[in-house]
């Protein structure tokens, strides 16, 4: 499907409500290489593009994320950078986005935390949730893309093409338990999760998400 202007978009099709859209998968998943080709989709649909990541997205969160990507830390520092972080991100970038009627990208959310500190790093999953509703509370994402891969295949992605981080570089046994931590929290959601086959080409993966994307965004004409 082309990314053809859709015949009702306009310049003030940001007026109403914004539209919180996150991708998510293992490390090595492919997701980042749709962020730009999806933030191109909605602009040419009228929209305004806020694109962002996490850890990161404002100047505290990016100072965050090389520590919490770079420097030997304990689990539970680990967690609690991670929920500082975001408590900076919504309120200093996701949520007036998302009030002024933008649509939100972010590579990488609350359900990596929970994929990769809880079920990678076994921590305990209701603190993980407490955590969860304290920082984000209603800002949840309406839409999340989780690219799913086998950890092998994502191993020999990620050698391919840059040196390891400290995340990157655990072993295949970690990547499969962040995995399944992806699933679980697919099956508990499957109203917000769309799963995408990381194995797939680009342009059927791509098929994929202009298809779902149209309709959020006849959802969000609608509303």
């Amino acid at each position: 499907m082309s990314a053809a202007r859709h015949p009702h978009a306009s310049p003030t099709a940001n007026a109403g409500a914004g539209l919180f859209i996150t991708l998510e998968g293992i490390d090595g998943a492919g997701k980042s290489s749709h962020v730009e080709w999806l933030a191109a989709y909605w602009r040419e649909r009228g929209r305004e593009v806020v694109l962002t990541r996490e850890p990161g997205g404002t100047e505290l969160g990016e100072r965050l994320r090389e520590l919490l990507l770079h420097t030997p830390m304990g689990q539970d520092a680990e967690l609690l950078l991670m929920f500082a972080a975001r408590s900076e991100h919504l309120a200093q970038r996701i949520v007036p986005a998302l009030r002024r009627g933008s649509v939100v990208i972010c590579d990488r959310f609350a359900d990596s935390t929970f994929a990769y500190q809880g079920l990678g790093r076994g921590l305990d999953t209701a603190w993980i949730a407490f955590l969860e509703a304290r920082v984000v509370g209603a800002h949840r994402p309406d839409r999340t893309y989780l690219f799913d891969v086998p950890a092998a295949v994502a191993a020999r992605r990620r050698s391919a093409v840059r040196p390891a981080d400290r995340f990157e570089a655990e072993d295949e046994d970690f990547f499969e338990r962040v995995r399944e931590g992806y699933r679980q929290r697919a099956l508990a959601e499957p109203h917000r999760f769309l799963c995408l086959d990381g194995q797939a080409t680009m342009p059927n993966i791509r098929e994929e998400l202009a298809r779902d994307s149209e309709h959020l965004l006849e959802k969000l004409l609608n509303t």
